[in-house]
């Protein structure tokens, strides 16, 4: 597309210029003149007199000069030439441009539009009373300093228009203004100024008291105030859910009633258990291995085990190998039981069986075979075997006592003697010692759990030596002794007492 002019051929540069180098567009010649001659195309600027005119000097070629003189001698000056008046210079005839139409086409072209302080578009037109490619009106000179602080002073601080000034151009001009409101922020450091007045609005300027990402950031929290809202709601609740869990677990003691505990030696047998103490008591091959104890060497067969059935005495194999296993006990849990020492149902039998023989059992309690010393024992426990009927016998170091068991409520003072006699010849031989023990008080232990028939003394013999390894009073009975025939067939078949 062409330039926007006012005809459509371009304006040549060498056109009639101006005798008023002020204006910035040439004066056209009248439409009276005649037309411009037709001669070359690169015709040359006549030299003109410096003293009459503001035009520069244009010095053209030598070549130039000749021809320019030939054609000067040849032709005589037209009134198109007063154009450019010079005093000692005759001017040759130039080429004319045409007259502008009488109806002004303007023609679309690329244009520069200024938008610095809103004199692009409309405002070119309204606000400087001109049009931007009239020929007429003189174009817009660029800003000096003064004209620039006006300007910025008029934008920051505009003075209220009077009713009679109000125009359509104005109202223009304000409602461009109102619809790009220019922001002067201001941040303030006092805090109680801040908080008092965050925004004010004055006139078109919006002037605020804190930075923008505080107001973004108000902005944002009131949309988050709902969930944080719930959310808050929500912590509350579980807060008091946990509050009245708290408060029920300590109320729930008092309005529950206090379940027993059950102790240890009475915790019930699992399904398990009794499953597999079931099998082994009521199998059929009698001669069938249930359990080896290799440390004491004992086998437990079918045959030996069913002396835990109901109404059966217990044989040595049974009562030999649950003592072994209540030992391997107390050494496994040192703190949950007394240190003791269990002889089995050979020792008292062997010790007295040829009046009183102490060089027949001394070489059974060697520390090199034992790993300590009786003298160092809480308690020691013998059994005691008369033909059919079992009864034990206990030296309480602890408490320096001589005591007798018997379940059937029996008391047998010589057993006692016996056993006193002993101890003070093992520890003479031991370490040397003497030991007193005529202050030791001999006993028998009264208030004990009797049988109610002619088959338990064996079991009662086992559970007093359990209770009192445990440091325990004689809490059982004759009705235990089911459950406690077939705890001890599980912890035999297991080879571990609980």
């Amino acid at each position: 597309m062409g330039a926007l002019t006012d005809s459509r051929k371009r304006l040549s540069a060498d056109h009639c210029l101006s005798a008023d180098h002020r204006l910035p567009y040439p004066s056209f010649p009248p439409p009276s003149l005649t037309p411009p001659s037709k001669r070359a195309k690169l015709a040359p600027f006549p030299e003109l007199d410096p003293s009459t005119s503001t035009v520069p000097p244009i010095r053209p070629s030598p070549q130039i000069i000749h021809s320019t003189a030939t054609a000067s001698a040849s032709s005589t000056p037209g009134p198109s030439s007063s154009c450019i008046t010079t005093a000692s210079t005759p001017l040759p005839q130039r080429r004319r441009l045409p007259p502008p139409p009488p109806i002004q086409r303007p023609i679309h072209a690329p244009q520069r539009n200024l938008r610095v302080f809103r004199l692009g578009g409309a405002a070119r037109t309204h606000a400087a009373g001109y049009s931007w490619f009239s020929p007429s009106s003189p174009p817009p000179r660029s800003l000096g300093l003064q004209q620039f602080v006006e300007l910025v002073k008029s934008v920051s601080h505009p003075a209220p228009p009077t009713p009679a000034a109000t125009t359509d151009a104005t109202r223009q001009a304000e409602a461009e203004a109102d619809a790009v409101p220019l922001e002067v922020i201001t941040i303030e450091e006092d805090k109680e100024v801040r908080k008092q007045q965050d925004e004010e609005v004055r006139g078109g300027v919006v002037v605020r008291r804190g930075p923008i990402y505080k107001e973004l950031y108000k902005a944002s929290q009131q949309k988050r105030d709902a969930k944080l809202k719930t959310l808050e709601f929500e912590v509350r609740l579980a807060e008091e859910g946990r509050l009245g869990l708290e408060r029920l677990a300590e109320a729930l003691p008092r309005i529950t009633p206090k379940k027993e505990e059950v102790p240890e030696p009475f915790v019930p047998l699992t399904d398990e258990d009794e499953e597999m103490v079931r099998q082994a008591l009521n199998g059929k091959n009698s001669r069938e291995r249930l359990a080896l104890h290799e440390p004491s060497n004992i086998v437990i067969t079918r045959e030996i085990l069913q002396c835990l059935n109901n109404k059966e005495w217990l044989n040595d194999e049974v009562i030999n190998l649950y003592l072994d296993l209540l030992k391997e006990r107390e050494l496994r849990e040192p703190r949950k039981f007394l240190k003791c020492h269990f002889f089995n149902t050979f020792f008292y039998k062997k010790l007295i069986s040829s009046g009183y023989d102490y060089k027949a059992v001394r070489r059974w309690t060697t520390k090199r075979k034992l790993g300590y010393s009786l003298i160092d024992c809480d308690k020691i426990f013998v059994p005691i075997h008369k033909e059919v009927h079992w009864c034990l016998a206990v030296i309480n170091i602890r408490d320096k006592k001589f005591q007798y068991l018997d379940s059937l409520g029996g008391m047998d003072k010589k057993v006692l003697s016996t056993l006193a006699k002993y101890i003070v010849d093992e520890v003479k031989d031991k370490s040397g010692q003497q030991m007193d023990v005529l202050s030791w008080k001999h006993e028998g232990v009264k208030n004990l759990p009797l049988q109610d028939n002619g088959w338990d003394c064996g079991m009662f013999m086992l559970k007093y030596i359990d209770f009192y390894s445990r440091d325990m009073d004689l809490i059982f009975g004759q009705k235990q002794m089911h459950y406690f025939r077939r705890r001890t067939a599980k912890e035999i078949l297991s080879l571990r007492a609980e």
